[in-house]
Formats: C-alpha cells, structure tokens, sequence
C-alpha cells in the first residue's frame, strides 16, 4: 500500500457518520472485552490483515478469530516480561506527556467504536482529544531500544494502517501518534485522514473479513507465525496419503521446493567453509578485524549442567514422578 507521511502530508476533508457504540468498556470483564473485539476487526488487527505485521501473519489472525481457543502465544495482560503489559501501564504516562507538551487536553473513550457502515470494523481508541479542530485521536506507544529504529523514519507503516483505520471508523480527520521511545523520547506525529487510503483499507479488511465470515484460510506467508499457525491448525495426521500426482499447481510447488532447499544445501555447505577458513586464520585469537565488519570467536563461560541421563539410570525411582509428557509435533520431511 502507498502510505502517506506524517508531515507535509495533502488530506481530503470529508462529512463522515459518526461511529456506533459496540459496547461500553468501563465496567467490562477482560472475557468479555476480547469476545467483543473477535466480532470484528480493530485497528491493532488492521496491520495484520493487510499482510503488513511484521509479528503476526493473516493466518494466524484468523485463528485468533475464529478458533480463539486455538490462537497462538496468547497474552496474559499481568506478565510484566511482555512489551504489551508496559505499554499499558505506560499509556497514561504517555498521554499525559503529550497533554504537557501540546496544551491538548485528552479523555478516555469506554467503548467499542464500530463503523456506521462497515460493521466489521472496529476500533479501541487510547484517547480522544478535546476541543482542536485540528486534531481528535491520540495514539500513545512505546519502543524500547531495539523497538526505535522503525521509529527513525517517522510513524511505520503498520502504525499509520492502524491510525488510518481509526480515522476511517471515527468519521475523524487526523491523529496525533505520540510515542515514547527508550523511556526518554518522546515524539508526535501528526496523522491526517486520506479518504484513497481509506477506501482502499475498508476494501482489503472486507476481503480478509470474508475469510472470517466463511470459514476458509487465508493463504499461509512464509513467515514463522503462519508456520505456527499450521501447526495449531493441523496438529494431528491421520496416517493417509494425499494424491497430488495430477494436482499441476502443487506439483510445481513440490519441485520449486526441491529446488529451493538444494541450493540452501549448496549454501550452507558455502557457509561452513568460509567459517572454517576464518576459524583457523584466527586460531586463538578472540576477534578479527576485516574492512567490512568483524567477527568474534569466544569461549562461553562454563557452567554445570544436570546429567539427566545418568540420574535416570542410577536412581529411576527418585526421577519417576518428575517425569511430565511433552505433546509431540508434525515434522515436514522432503522425500525426493
């Protein structure tokens, strides 16, 4: 998608209904809360229905709405080892910063927002802002240092579908994205209403939702959580063999991946010697220094590990009930 800047951004101003109230949040149990939002789309789903979430693919969304008991790394809201958690407690902090340094007064909406037109279309907004004809919704985030460099080239782009699918069930005309970064930086950007944008949003969520709606998955990505949705999806085998033998399309797959994973081979083998070469020019020594970068070839510090194996041997009955059962897995074999 052709995302607009943040600045210096050209916007439509249009008369847009006013949003419906799905549900009022105040007084709503977490239970209910999430049941509410699997009957549509919010705007933190927007990213990832677009195929634009770099951490979540359309598969495993989809899991998440119509198989909840199946969705992947559920979140618990009081683990505090979770980004999610710390960008909870740390939204109130943001928004009163942002109220600070722009004289914008905010309140909290306690509602569902859904679209007037487009029921499956839903949005949690973290604050309103009172009062500016210039500007109605504020978006609080944080990034921690890693977090911050997809923050250097102004909001990204994930970020900007979220906010625009805001803007699109709001009827409102811009955003301010205030997000704290590393704890100590705290940016604002201004996101305007695009009504291209927006149509073009409502149009892809609407296909995504139609997947929903049906029953049928959307195509798997390649990425590492469409290969953990397909084995939440599918975690049993039934012992029988699929005929493909005059299925084209997926016979063309099979010898594409045939090819693929040889010249992975031929790579990996490629890799494993230059390593070597490196390794031996090294010898002892703990870093190397080349015009492009560096590498470095450590020893780990020791540490003293369980011999489980022996345990079990020496002394069965004191190990017995400390045993647990791990359920087991698919594993894709290429037999070719």
């Amino acid at each position: 998608m052709n995302l607009p800047k943040t600045r210096n951004n050209t916007h439509h101003i249009a008369k847009a209904k006013s949003p419906l109230r799905l549900v009022k949040t105040k007084d709503l149990s977490r239970d209910d809360w999430l049941a509410a939002r699997r009957s549509g789309l919010g705007s933190s789903d927007a990213a990832t229905a677009l195929g634009l979430n770099p951490y979540q693919s359309r598969l495993a969304l989809w899991i998440e709405k119509t198989r909840p008991e199946q969705s992947l790394n559920p979140i618990d809201p009081s683990d505090d080892t979770h980004p999610t958690y710390w960008g909870t407690v740390l939204e109130p902090i943001v928004a009163t910063h942002y109220s600070k340094r722009t004289g914008n007064k905010v309140r909290k909406v306690n509602a569902i927002l859904q679209h007037p037109e487009h029921p499956f279309m839903l949005a949690n907004l973290d604050r309103e802002v009172i009062g500016q004809p210039d500007v109605q919704i504020l978006e609080c985030k944080t990034a921690g240092a890693y977090g911050a460099k997809a923050w250097k080239d102004g909001v990204p782009e994930y970020v900007l579908v979220q906010v625009m699918h805001q803007l699109a069930v709001t009827g409102k005309q811009a955003a301010d994205v205030a997000v704290l970064i590393a704890g100590q930086d705290l940016q604002i950007h201004r996101v305007y209403r695009d009504e291209a944008l927006i149509s073009q949003l409502i149009e892809l969520e609407a296909q995504f939702w139609w997947h929903v709606e049906n029953n049928i998955p959307p195509a798997a990505d390649g990425s590492d959580s469409a290969a953990q949705a397909l084995q939440a999806l599918f975690q049993h085998d039934n012992g029988h063999i699929l005929d493909l033998t005059y299925d084209a399309d997926m016979n063309a797959v099979f010898d594409e991946l045939v090819a693929v994973r040889t010249h992975l081979d031929d790579y990996k083998a490629k890799e494993s010697l230059l390593k070597q070469r490196i390794q031996q020019t090294m010898a002892e020594h703990s870093h190397a220094q080349f015009r492009n970068g560096s590498v470095a070839w450590k020893k780990t510090a020791d540490a003293k590990v369980l011999d489980s194996k022996a345990l079990s041997q020496e002394h069965p009955d004191l190990v017995a009930p400390y045993f647990t059962t791990r359920a087991g897995s698919r594993r894709f074999t290429v037999l070719a």
